[in-house]
């Protein structure tokens, strides 16, 4: 009896560690997805959209708030055309699944593309991958508008 007890006991305590070192791991992957979320978000504010344009995987996939699907070449090019004057995410949170990551937040945002002023303010979810060489890359957003 008191050696099954032991074992009971070394089974619960190595069963804790495990779930405490998953829990460390999630905890250090959403601070680096929410890291890479805000190298997003610095691109934006730069007008530079090379600085994030390596975060998206080759074969990265965006749905805008019109419903328009793009290209990870696609979207950087348009992204080029537009010029943010203020832009800024809140409410961000990661959560994590293994090897994918998912973000959400809100996203407000002024300024012009196309020759024409924008106002925006949305919703959106990027899903992130932990790839073969150990990166994390976005390989999918989707946004949508929040009324005004």
């Amino acid at each position: 009896m008191k050696r099954m007890m032991t074992v009971s006991l070394v089974a619960v305590a190595a069963l804790g560690s495990a779930l405490l070192a998953q829990a460390q791991g999630s905890s250090a992957t959403e601070t680096a997805v929410a890291a890479l979320e805000n190298q997003w978000l610095q691109g934006q504010r730069t007008n530079n959209p090379d600085l994030y344009a390596p975060l998206l995987a080759d074969k990265f996939v965006s749905t805008g708030a019109d419903g328009k699907v793009s290209s990870k070449e696609q979207l950087v090019a348009g992204e080029k055309q537009r010029k943010y004057s203020s832009v800024d995410y809140l409410d961000v949170h990661v959560t994590v699944y293994g090897n994918t990551a998912i973000a959400t937040g809100e996203y407000r945002g002024k300024g012009v593309a196309e020759g024409k002023p924008f106002d925006e303010h949305g919703r959106w979810t990027d899903t992130w991958v932990k790839m073969p060489n150990g990166k994390w890359q976005c390989v999918a957003d989707h946004n949508s508008p929040i009324a005004k």
